[in-house]
């Protein structure tokens, strides 16, 4: 029995793109994985670029509008950075999908807690826990402050 053929990497970048936004990093590692010797992977992803089928900032704005509901403005802008995105592409993404910390860190902080911190240990742990999840201290303060006042 015949094996199949192994796809063009222009179709295996086609195939990738179908299943979800790639940036053009992601997409140049995979690919490369199954380029041949002396074979390049730049003109196909110049190629896609130009007809608006991979772009960097869409994958930016994608991921901030999924994450955001998890995470705070400098986690998000960090694993964009760590994916291979651009500045301007992070800016515009972010932007774009209306992140915002102070609006996010209620969701994030009611997710895992139901009271305000009632010591300095619990407010500790409360402000690591919001501090991981990518929100600055400032935020966090302010947020903490304002949940006090409320009560």
């Amino acid at each position: 029995m015949a094996s199949k053929p192994e796809p063009s990497l222009r179709a295996r970048a086609l195939r990738l793109l179908a299943r979800r936004e790639h940036t053009r990093e992601q997409l140049r590692r995979k690919l490369a994985v199954h380029a041949g010797e002396g074979e390049d992977v730049t003109p196909i992803l110049d190629d896609l670029t130009q007809r608006g089928w991979l772009s960097d900032a869409r994958f930016a704005e994608y991921t901030a509008r999924a994450k955001a509901r998890r995470f705070g403005p400098l986690k998000l802008v960090h694993y964009l950075k760590s994916q291979g995105v651009g500045e301007e592409a992070i800016a515009s993404g972010v932007r774009a999908a209306g992140v915002d910390g102070t609006a996010s860190i209620e969701v994030v902080w009611r997710s895992r807690f139901s009271a305000a911190p009632g010591n300095d240990r619990e407010k500790a742990r409360q402000v690591r826990f919001l501090q991981g999840r990518g929100f600055s201290l400032e935020e966090i303060f302010r947020y903490l402050k304002q949940m006090e006042t409320s009560e």
